[in-house]
């Protein structure tokens, strides 16, 4: 696939889209006050937003300077530091959350396959992975965890049950689940797990559909490529953005430019500037696409929906997308740890910036069980349109 064309100062980049920024390891041992440091100078030389929010930045510099003793007190206090921006998004990772994070990266993990949504004071799952102990197990998409190994869970995080979760494969945790009016436990086993990105299959009538999952693994463009080549001779393509949580830019990039004719992909402005990603204009097929979207559709989902709706080369079909249009860094700190940083926004091809907003569907269907049929009668009509001659056409052949 011939690169894609880039304009303007590069910003490197779920729900989060990022991408990775590491640091070289340090050659002596770092007082704890550095690390501190460290990550206050990634945000002042990064944060898109050049007021920081409001937040008087360097005042924050040297706040905790006769508070930081160890290590875990350097963490504590960045965490501090990063919540006076009052951006989610912007947030720091101890070191086991940052392994959790390269290893979904690389497509492997140790877990029981679920993904966690905070709905209030609730802990719901919204996906049980292919296969998953979670899957085996019993467990179901809209089940709200009540407790982990006994241990009340309501109120928690995601990134918080997902720490009490963990552990080493083979050892057990017990889930226990509200399920409409009655309770459910179960005691599941933790595994390697391997994330696939992207599932697909035919449907009727000769329709290819693929559903991508997430844009976080390494893996998720080539998958998605191969997807497309096993589907190259269906007449019509759904891809299913539902649920999709984002994740790598470079992932949302190499997937428009499979699609598109050519235009921009996305917009992003930072402090240094404004890039454009343009499409190289060497699509992999030209089948017409319909687009499902949620409003779990997030940050990488969001950008390949916006490209493709606004070139006009696919239908929205849905509900309005998450509305996360933030760009984040990751970079390591001395140590294991590391931060997240918001580094830019993004604009869709029309200069739409959608975050807080969303990606609005071309077709809005709210019950989510009829939109997969939705797709298809769009589909079929789309084709049945392209297969008609056109009136040249047809005059060509009456003269015949």
């Amino acid at each position: 696939m011939t690169s894609m064309k880039r304009s303007g100062a590069c910003l490197l980049a779920l729900v989060s889209l990022f991408c990775l920024v590491y640091q070289p390891a340090q050659g002596y041992k770092l007082h704890p006050k550095e690390i501190y440091h460290r990550a206050w100078e990634l945000v002042r030389d990064t944060y898109y937003e050049p007021s920081f929010n409001g937040q008087n930045w360097a005042a924050w510099e040297h706040k905790y300077d006769n508070d930081i003793k160890t290590v875990a007190d350097a963490h504590k206090d960045i965490k501090v530091m990063l919540e006076s921006l009052k951006d989610p998004y912007t947030r720091f990772l101890d070191p086991q959350s940052f392994k959790d994070e390269n290893d979904a990266i690389n497509a492997k993990i140790v877990g029981i396959g679920i993904n966690l949504v905070q709905k209030g004071d609730r802990l719901v799952v919204t996906k049980t992975i292919d296969n998953s102990p979670a899957q085996n197990a019993g467990l179901k998409q809209h089940d709200e965890i009540i407790t982990i190994d006994g241990h009340n869970a309501i109120g928690l995080t995601p990134e918080q049950a997902a720490e009490r979760i963990r552990g080493k494969a083979g050892t057990a945790v017990q889930i226990a689940v509200k399920r409409g009016d009655t309770q459910k436990a179960f005691d599941i086993t933790r595994a390697e797990i391997i994330l696939h990105a992207v599932t697909y299959k035919v449907m009727e009538p000769n329709i290819g559909y693929i559903q991508l999952q997430t844009f976080i693994s390494n893996d998720a463009a080539r998958e998605f490529k191969t997807a497309l080549e096993k589907l190259s001779r269906t007449d019509g393509l759904i891809i299913d953005l539902r649920d999709n949580p984002g994740g790598l830019l470079s992932n949302s990039l190499e997937i428009a430019d499979m699609l598109l004719d050519g235009g921009v992909i996305v917009s992003t402005v930072g402090r240094n500037g404004r890039a454009v990603d343009t499409a190289s204009g060497n699509p992999m097929t030209h089948q017409p696409i319909a687009v499902l979207v949620d409003d779990e559709s997030a940050s990488a989902s969001e950008i390949l929906a916006g490209a493709l709706k606004d070139n006009q080369r696919a239908v929205l079909i849905g509900t309005h997308t998450y509305g996360k249009g933030l760009v984040q860094e990751i970079n390591h700190l001395p140590g294991g740890a590391a931060v997240h940083i918001t580094v830019s926004r993004y604009l869709t091809p029309s200069g739409q910036d959608i975050n807080k907003v969303g990606v609005q569907p071309d077709i809005l269907v709210s019950d989510k069980d009829q939109q997969d049929n939705v797709a298809v009668s769009y589909l079929k009509e789309k084709i049945a349109s392209l297969k008609q001659p056109t009136r040249a056409s047809r005059i060509s052949l009456n003269q015949q």
